[in-house]
């Protein structure tokens, strides 16, 4: 089950875009695909989600799950055996034995994650990447919304001239790399095995 865009409609009308009638289905495809490259960057899924991940498990006795706080763990398995005398403590999973042997195991987690509420900063970055899209939409007649985003760098009256300078980005739907960073350090997890049910 996908799960929900990290900001709304109403997020985007009461920061000053409302959206006009016909533009519904579109800003739904804005908002999920900023939310998405939000996550993506933040290498976890930010708001309550269930999800199952496979983590490799070792030696060591405990186990930590991505996606914190961690609210749940409903199911647990190694190398698909389950395994119940495990213990939640602290978002982190612990276990008597170890998770693995002499050789990587793979350990299957199935668990309730994630934020009740999604952080306000969160909601205005997914709002003004949607903004961003919404409003370059509705300046083109064309598809050119589409294209590369251009930053005017230079612009000149007389005999009118202008410079434009890309910072990389494919479109407004893609994270700077500062925002990656700081959504890497505050969400941040090495688990990329991670769906939702």
């Amino acid at each position: 089950m996908p799960l929900d865009p990290l900001a709304t409609v109403a997020d985007l009308t009461v920061r000053g875009m409302p959206v006009e009638a016909g533009e519904e289905a579109m800003v739904a495809v804005y908002l999920d695909v900023a939310s998405t490259a939000v996550r993506d960057a933040a290498g976890t899924a930010i708001s309550r989600a269930t999800s199952t991940v496979t983590l490799e498990g070792a030696s060591r006795q405990w186990l930590t799950l991505p996606g914190a706080p961690v609210e749940e763990v409903t199911a647990v398995s190694i190398d698909g055996r389950t395994v119940t005398d495990w213990r939640l403590v602290s978002g982190r999973l612990w276990l008597a034995r170890g998770w693995g042997a002499c050789e990587p195991s793979e350990v299957s987690v199935t668990y309730t994650h994630g934020l009740a509420e999604v952080p306000a900063d969160i909601v205005d970055l997914v709002c003004r990447m949607t903004a961003a899209a919404l409003v370059a939409y509705r300046a083109s007649t064309s598809g050119e919304a589409l294209a590369a985003t251009r930053e005017v760098t230079a612009e000149r009256l007389g005999d009118w001239s202008v410079s434009y300078a890309s910072d990389g980005r494919v479109s407004t739907m893609e994270l700077t790399e500062r925002w990656r960073e700081r959504l890497a350090a505050r969400f941040g997890s090495s688990v990329t095995a991670l769906r939702s049910r």
